[in-house]
């Protein structure tokens, strides 16, 4: 039961996140106007603002003019919605939990931020940078030096990469991984940052492939720092794990 209640508030936190993703880019209050049709300016009601549900009532349109409505959004609230609720049966009941749903909530945000407008919006990662101190103040890393090296860490580490490839990583980017390190240390924010390049690696090489990509054509980098960010906090330890047992079976 708890577990559907944890999807159910994903859901609806999960909304909010779209709208704070979408509008503060633009330097918009998330609070006000309500929400409205983008195409002929027909405000919400709150049977129309229920996460994912509404989407399919509406059969994906606005009742009003009948435009046809984003899927980013129901997928977004969906997909908070399984994270907030799959996150204890991987962490666990404990305090670590608290930590695990604001990462999930950042990477909700900056990913439809980056995915629509490929920006990292600085006034997010400044909020969630402060959230994130004052958890790891009560919920530190141990040893608890490590949150101050990872930040180290990671913006170095993205810094010198963005100097060399002359522009290559974004300054959000760079930004993002400090915040990253962090919260999970130099050991992880390692594994998610090879993740987060591996992730992007190749989906740029089938892009190519395929052609839904071109030559030189600028990708979002956030959707795969959150993936790999994700797979490396949740998984991280048993992928190490599983590592030096092949390095020690000699493969």
């Amino acid at each position: 039961m708890i577990h559907i209640l944890l999807f159910l508030y994903g859901t609806v936190l999960g909304s909010f996140y779209n709208v704070v993703a979408l509008r503060v880019p633009e330097g918009k209050s998330i609070v006000a106007p309500r929400s409205s049709c983008p195409k002929c300016g027909h405000q919400l009601t709150a049977w129309e603002l229920i996460p994912v549900l509404s989407y399919f009532l509406q059969r994906g349109k606005c009742r009003q003019c009948k435009a046809r409505i984003s899927p980013v959004y129901p997928f977004f609230e969906f997909l908070t919605g399984i994270l907030f609720g799959i996150a204890p049966l991987i962490i666990g009941w404990n305090s670590e939990l608290v930590i695990a749903l604001t990462l999930i909530s950042l990477f909700v945000i900056i990913t439809v931020s980056d995915m629509a407008y490929m920006i990292i919006p600085d006034k997010v990662l400044v909020v969630f940078t402060g959230i994130f101190l004052i958890e790891r103040s009560f919920i530190p890393l141990s040893p608890w030096w490590d949150s101050l090296a990872g930040a180290a860490v990671g913006f170095i580490l993205l810094l010198l990469i963005a100097i060399v490839s002359k522009g290559g990583m974004g300054g959000g980017d760079i930004k993002l991984f400090a915040v990253i390190g962090f919260v999970l240390g130099v050991k992880l924010l390692l594994l998610s940052f090879f993740l987060s390049t591996m992730f992007g690696a190749v989906f740029g090489v089938l892009g190519l492939l395929f052609g839904f990509i071109k030559r030189k054509q600028a990708i979002p980098f956030g959707p795969f720092i959150a993936t790999g960010t994700l797979i490396a906090y949740f998984y991280g330890e048993y992928i190490f794990e599983a590592y030096i047992n092949l390095l020690t079976s000699g493969f």
